[in-house]
């Protein structure tokens, strides 16, 4: 096996670690492993978890000439289609990963073994559903010892999630720059006042900090700090009752209601649906990237034809009422993420490789980018080139509206600035799309001055 194979995510982990051969992806479990492994496998817990679809599967396979001599077993686990990062997810989604988590937990103690990692960023969406990744998280369980990894479910779960609720919903950022969650003296010196006196952010992040930063420079032997068997299970239930009580309603933000403002008949919507669901067809993707999907109206036409569709807005909003649906719905084939193209997903952590770049975790088969163009040409002083370079990067296929400068929403973007958008015409629009794509065909959308074209990477 080759180094250069390594998924550098998992390098951290002295269990095992990830890699690719021949693009298909395995997991190494070392022999320093392998008493919790064969636990895991052999007590019923991996069976219940799977049964639950809150493990992702994996089969083991002969992998001889994969392994290297540390290697106890090799495991090939269920791919996931997009691997997102909590800075991307809405305010429920991190919350329903929490609640995941907990009940990961639950399962383990009942087993004898416990999560010795609860990072966020061993939960993935599968299926439109929370699933834990890391089949090496699992350690079996020694009497009276206390939760090792309590501090990191604070730190990547509670925290963020009590400041997005109590503080301000931007504040899952903070993820960006603090990779293994936020610091929890940083949350608690910036949650109000009012807080003090909800007893669950009381102990889990105002005094937890201060007894962070009391026993920091003090030598401390874990053998003295013992937890019972039945404390533990209050802990976890009292975190599990902390997650549930912290709410976030999203407001009627321009963008979250745009489709009650927008500029659109009855008619014009309908016919809009139809050419891109006909485009669709034409293309016949394996997977959509729809950017700048607002609530997922659009998203929705590839995802209920089976489509793994990724909705991607930058609006925190719009993206809460998109994920709150498809728990509603039910539904398999999409995930919304909150994300600005404009300035992406960067490649953090380790040699800005451990999380990668939105651009780093591949391309689509097809993008949508509907009601989009005007507001990275005007609103970010975007050129026409600058975007269609883009666009050739992340896609082999294009679903694109084009709306002229005479449209209603866009003489609202110029009202308050001068028109310096010389540039910012059908032809030059296409010229400049020409030089990566292929005009396959043209819809003009009834009642409206829009058009709809269909493009494909040359």
């Amino acid at each position: 096996m080759k180094h250069q194979d390594n998924i550098v995510s998992s390098f951290r982990d002295p269990s095992g670690f990830l890699f690719y051969k021949n693009n298909l992806i395995y997991r190494q479990v070392n022999i320093s492993y392998k008493e919790n492994y064969d636990h895991l496998m052999e007590s019923g817990l991996y069976k219940i978890l799977i049964n639950n679809k809150l493990l992702i599967p994996h089969r083991e396979v002969d992998a001889s000439s994969l392994s290297d001599r540390k290697s106890y077993k090799t495991i090939k686990p269920e791919l996931i289609p997009f691997i997102s990062y909590p800075y991307e997810w809405s305010f429920s989604q991190l919350k329903n990963a929490a609640l995941t988590t907990i009940k990961i937990q639950k399962y383990s103690l009942d087993f004898g073994m416990s999560l010795k990692d609860c990072s966020a960023y061993n939960i993935q969406f599968f299926n439109g559903k929370p699933i834990f990744i890391d089949t090496l998280s699992f350690e079996k369980l020694e009497p009276d010892k206390p939760w090792i990894a309590y501090r990191q479910f604070c730190q990547h779960f509670l925290a963020p999630l009590a400041l997005m609720s109590c503080k301000d919903i931007r504040l899952n950022q903070l993820f960006k720059i603090h990779i293994d969650g936020i610091p929890l003296d940083l949350a608690s010196s910036l949650l109000p006042i009012k807080t003090y006196f909800k007893f669950f952010l009381l102990t889990h992040i105002h005094l937890h900090a201060k007894s962070q930063k009391h026993f920091s420079k003090k030598p401390v032997k874990l053998s003295k700090h013992k937890m019972g068997h039945q404390s533990l299970l209050s802990l976890i239930d009292n975190l599990e009752s902390a997650i549930t009580k912290l709410k976030w309603k999203p407001r009627n933000t321009e963008w979250a209601k745009y489709y009650e403002i927008d500029n659109y008949s009855l008619n014009a919507h309908k016919n809009k649906n139809y050419i891109v669901a006909d485009f669709i067809n034409k293309i016949n993707p394996k997977n959509v990237w729809d950017l700048g999907a607002n609530t997922g109206t659009f998203s929705r036409i590839s995802s209920e034809k089976g489509i793994m569709t990724v909705s991607i807005d930058s609006d925190p909003a719009a993206v809460e009422k998109n994920y709150l649906k498809c728990v509603e719905k039910n539904e398999a084939n999409i995930l919304p993420l909150l994300l600005d193209i404009t300035n992406p997903s960067p490649g953090i952590g380790w040699q800005n490789q451990e999380r990668l770049s939105l651009l780093g975790r591949g391309s689509a088969d097809t993008v949508l980018a509907l009601a989009l163009i005007h507001h990275l040409a005007i609103s970010n002083n975007l050129p026409f080139d600058k975007i269609a370079t883009f666009f050739s990067k992340i896609c082999k296929s294009l679903i694109i509206e084009f709306i002229p400068k005479s449209d209603s929403q866009i003489q609202k973007l110029l009202f308050t600035r001068e028109d310096i958008f010389t540039y910012y015409t059908e032809e030059i629009f296409r010229k400049e799309f020409e030089k990566y794509f292929k005009i396959k065909n043209v819809s003009n959308i009834k009642e409206s001055q829009r058009k709809l074209y269909l493009m494909t990477l040359q």
